[in-house]
């Protein structure tokens, strides 16, 4: 690849494989949104807080927050339905705001949020082909605290933040996956030998009690290996 002749850019490619290599390093999905929301307060110009609002079964949540600021506006987001971390999430866009206290696009959130302290907001869609995770949102008390590069240079870095985050959400899902097939395995070699039954057998217990009982499988399973000493 031919040197690039702009040493800021040059700068940002390092960056960015810097913390590429830090967020695949990280073991779990909370590890790995902490640092995402601390790279990009530390490689964002302009961001003095950060914070993720994840979509999760339909519904929105803050995560990994730097501050209590981010709390507080993002709850005040949620109850107002505005905000430019929500246009973020359903139009597919970045939104930064320059200045709260004169922000017209969303006349009930900007006032309040404006009552924390925090004048600059830019938030980015985090998303993997059509599927949305959420939005990164960044924050800063300075007037005008975000411009057009940076924008384009946090799009980069959330696009980064998203495959980090997708892959870390599909490992957790695998080991839950494992998780419980090994427990249901254990709970049927229970059955198999306190019932003399064969493994289609015990399987078929287990659906059952959850069906009757209403509760889910592998919930079934765990009790089961948890309280085998006084079955």
């Amino acid at each position: 690849m031919p040197q690039s002749d702009d040493p800021q850019r040059e700068s940002l490619s390092s960056v960015l494989g810097a913390i590429a290599r830090t967020l695949q390093s990280e073991p779990d999905v909370d590890r790995t949104l902490a640092a995402i929301v601390k790279a990009a307060v530390d490689h964002v110009d302009g961001a003095e807080q950060a914070g993720i609002s994840l979509v999760e079964n339909g519904r929105i949540r803050t995560v990994a927050p730097t501050g209590e600021a981010v709390v507080t506006v993002d709850e005040i987001q949620y109850h107002t339905g505005q905000g430019p971390c929500l246009d973020a999430i359903a139009e597919h866009h970045v939104y930064c705001t320059g200045n709260l206290l004169g922000e017209r696009r969303w006349p009930a959130f900007a006032p309040e949020a404006a009552e924390t302290g925090i004048r600059s907001m830019l938030s980015y869609r985090l998303f993997i082909t059509h599927t949305t995770l959420g939005a990164l949102n960044l924050y800063s008390t300075q007037v005008g605290a975000f411009n057009d590069q940076t924008e384009q240079d946090g799009q980069v870095f959330a696009a980064h933040a998203a495959i980090a985050l997708v892959g870390a959400q599909t490992e957790a899902q695998l080991h839950a996956a494992i998780e419980t097939r090994d427990v249901i395995g254990m709970a049927k070699g229970i059955l198999m030998q306190r019932h003399d039954l064969d493994d289609v057998q015990a399987f078929h217990m287990l659906v059952e009690t959850s069906q009757n009982t209403n509760i889910k499988l592998h919930q079934v399973a765990t009790w089961l290996v948890e309280h085998r000493r006084d079955l």
